[in-house]
């Protein structure tokens, strides 16, 4: 069997460098991520391209001095963990920080774009402490119903930090918190380059998408009775799943959603499962409903 990037050494000390599996992935990678940034390289032993990668990473990381940690997991042993964060081709790596991805890369590098990715990613950490901790007070406030205080705080940090991903984000889920759809669309039609392709604007656009969906939602009770009486009305299940996100209820959504996958993944170009990678997508990377929606789903694929 072929080893990737030198796993026959040991790792630096302090778990710098380890291989982990789909079991530890919050902990190792969800959780640690929030206290410093973890480079993650997504390997198979059959990848060619994955052997020069993984100990080009590997020096990259070791010389960050301790400001980055890697893991590396087998996608043949993860396959969950390779489905959920949507892996096709190996060698993938992305960069987690305060819990969820925030760059990444696909195919092998020259060494000088290798170290690049990584001080960037290490750079993370010494992020101004005091705007993060505002972006995480307006967080707060958005989950607490104070949606127009959390819109200010946004707009403050980024008075200060204008490429602040986060707090950008923010703003935009803000708005829709407020019921300002358009003012959120135009948000992210005119977000800054460097903001446009991060996973925070990412998660901002599922949610508009969502938003939208939920101005022509149906009546959730005839919807409802319509999948009672033809539990094969695809149409209908779909419409009632979106309704019940419209409402609040995104478990049941989820669910509704899993159930018309099951049914029929092809359905409609694949309506069911691009459904519910717009709910994961506007979901935290950790909330629980994405977790075990993913999970389901990922199950199903590979069934």
């Amino acid at each position: 069997m072929l080893e990737l990037g030198g796993t026959d050494t040991a790792a630096p000390a302090g778990d710098l460098i380890k291989d982990i599996t789909e079991a530890t992935f919050m902990e190792d990678v969800v959780e640690v991520s929030k206290e410093i940034p973890v480079i993650v390289d997504f390997w198979a032993p059959w990848c060619g391209p994955c052997k020069t990668l993984g100990p080009a990473l590997e020096k990259a990381v070791t010389e960050a001095g301790g400001k980055v940690r890697m893991v590396k997991v087998n996608v043949d042993e993860s396959q969950q963990i390779a489905a959920q964060l949507r892996i096709q081709s190996i060698p993938t790596v992305y960069a987690f920080f305060n819990g969820q991805p925030v760059d990444g890369f696909q195919g092998a590098l020259p060494p000088s774009e290798i170290k690049a990715f990584v001080d960037k990613a290490a750079a993370l950490a010494g992020e101004d402490e005091g705007l993060s901790a505002a972006v995480e007070a307006a967080e707060q406030m958005l989950t607490e119903g104070e949606a127009e205080d959390a819109a200010q705080t946004f707009e403050a940090v980024l008075g200060e930090e204008p490429s602040n991903a986060a707090a950008y984000g923010g703003l935009v889920r803000a708005q829709l918190a407020l019921g300002a759809v358009d003012q959120a669309e135009a948000l992210i039609q005119n977000a800054p380059a460097d903001v446009a392709a991060t996973p925070e604007l990412d998660a901002a656009k599922a949610q508009l998408e969502l938003a939208r969906q939920a101005e022509n939602a149906g009546p959730e009770a005839e919807l409802r009775a319509a999948v009672d009486a033809d539990p094969d009305n695809l149409q209908a299940r779909l419409d009632l799943a979106q309704a019940l996100h419209a409402s609040g209820d995104v478990e049941g959504a989820v669910s509704e959603l899993l159930e018309l996958f099951r049914r029929d993944r092809e359905w409609n170009d694949g309506a069911a499962k691009t459904q519910l990678f717009t709910i994961f997508d506007a979901l935290k990377p950790d909330d629980p409903i994405a977790l075990a929606g993913r999970r389901k789903l990922s199950s199903m694929i590979f069934a």
